[in-house]
């Protein structure tokens, strides 16, 4: 099936397109067209789906193609800041085959609550500006309008410069140039813990963070990764910060959140989510963050300071 194309496209970077469908019928209609044009102009498709979406594609004559690569999602996680350098990863190994690039990326929705549902929506605006200026690859960006609500969709889809709609791909005048805009962390659980830090509280800083975990069962391993997250937050605030801030800890929901204020701001927007490069070693410090959390919420602006959140799910006994 050939699909009509308009609109405009750059000669490098992301063409980043929103297909929005209801059901499995929709969903193989618009993916498998996407692949065999790509298939057809000898083009390679990195697909990125939940499993029962894969398993649907890997059934259809399509999906067995060998330039037809489903990438392995398992270790990512559920937090939406791993996916852009794991793309990154992605179009930089095929990228040196010589091939052109497509892909397909779906996230699984479910079960998300509202914090989560905010940093993906910041992760469709943020893939705008992360490939920028990469070779030129397309991502079709399947959402199951099931289940996703109206109002997040309007949002999503401002997000997306470019839509398939009808087996038509053109450009989505829903599309918001402007800065990205913020919904308010939602405020803090109460009761919560309250330490103001400076130079030298770092070990005090992990001390506050276990005295609220070890209580309610997050031990181990996930205790050592959440303390090194800590501590890099909490330097990086010291550092970057005017010298001091304020630690927030409580458990919601089965998740122990730990919060980051101070004075500083934060002007990268891509801040922990690009893909590390060998050397130098400084500035991975947030991507390390994003590695070992469930999930990271930075809001930063002039006059008001920057707060990050840390979210850790605390594993069930």
């Amino acid at each position: 099936m050939t699909t009509q194309v308009t609109g405009a496209e750059g000669a490098a970077g992301l063409r980043h397109e929103l297909y929005s469908y209801s059901g499995e019928t929709q969903f193989l209609d618009g993916t498998l067209s996407f692949i065999e044009d790509a298939l057809a102009a000898d083009e390679v498709v990195l697909v990125s789906v939940p499993e029962s979406r894969e398993q649907i594609l890997r059934a259809e004559p399509a999906g067995s193609d060998p330039r037809v690569v489903f990438m392995d999602v398992s270790k990512l996680g559920r937090n939406p800041a791993r996916l852009i350098p794991a793309w990154q990863r992605w179009i930089s190994e095929r990228a040196e085959e010589g091939r052109p690039v497509r892909g397909i990326g779906e996230t699984d929705w479910s079960g998300r609550g509202a914090a989560e549902i905010a940093e993906l929506r910041y992760h469709e605006w943020l893939l705008n500006l992360a490939f920028t200026g990469s070779p030129a690859w397309w991502l079709l960006c399947p959402y199951d309008t099931d289940t996703i609500d109206p109002e997040t969709m309007r949002a999503i889809s401002q997000c997306h410069p470019f839509v398939l709609e009808q087996g038509i791909h053109r450009e989505l005048p829903d599309y918001v140039h402007a800065p990205f805009v913020w919904d308010d962390l939602e405020p803090a659980c109460d009761p919560f813990e309250e330490f103001p830090y400076g130079r030298g509280d770092l070990a005090a800083v992990r001390e506050k963070v276990s005295a609220c975990a070890i209580p309610h069962g997050l031990q181990g391993e996930r205790l050592r990764e959440t303390l090194i997250a800590v501590t890099e937050v909490a330097g990086n605030s010291i550092a970057h910060g005017g010298g001091h801030g304020t630690l927030r800890t409580w458990v919601q929901g089965g998740t122990l959140v730990c919060e980051f204020r101070d004075d500083g701001v934060m002007t990268d927007p891509m801040i922990g989510r690009r893909l590390p490069s060998p050397r130098p070693l400084s500035g991975r410090g947030m991507w390390l963050v994003h590695q070992l959390c469930d999930l990271v919420q930075i809001r930063s602006a002039q006059g008001a300071g920057t707060t990050v959140r840390l979210h850790i799910v605390i594993p069930p006994a």
